[in-house]
C-alpha cells in the first residue's frame, strides 16, 4: 500500500469521525432545545400551581376567620 492509499484511508475515517461528531452535535442542539422548552414549560407550571396554593391558603384563611367569629358570637 502505498503512502497516497494510506493519506486517502486516513482521511477517509477523518471524514467520518467528523460525520459522526457533527451528527452528535446536531442531536445534542435538538435535545438542549428541548429541554429548554421543557424547562419553560415546567417554570410556567409551577408559578401557576403557587398562584393557586396562594388561591387556596386565602380562601382557608378567610374560612377560619369566619369560623372564629362565629365561635365567639356564640
Amino acid at each position: 500500500m502505498t503512502q497516497v492509499d494510506k493519506d486517502k484511508l486516513e482521511l477517509a475515517a477523518l471524514e467520518t469521525r467528523v460525520d459522526e461528531l457533527i451528527k452528535t452535535i446536531e442531536g445534542l442542539a435538538n435535545e438542549n432545545v428541548a429541554l429548554r422548552n421543557q424547562q419553560a414549560s415546567l417554570t410556567a407550571e409551577r408559578a401557576t400551581l403557587i398562584e393557586k396554593t396562594e388561591q387556596a391558603r386565602t380562601r382557608v384563611e378567610a374560612m377560619i376567620a369566619r369560623l372564629k367569629a362565629m365561635e365567639t358570637r356564640s
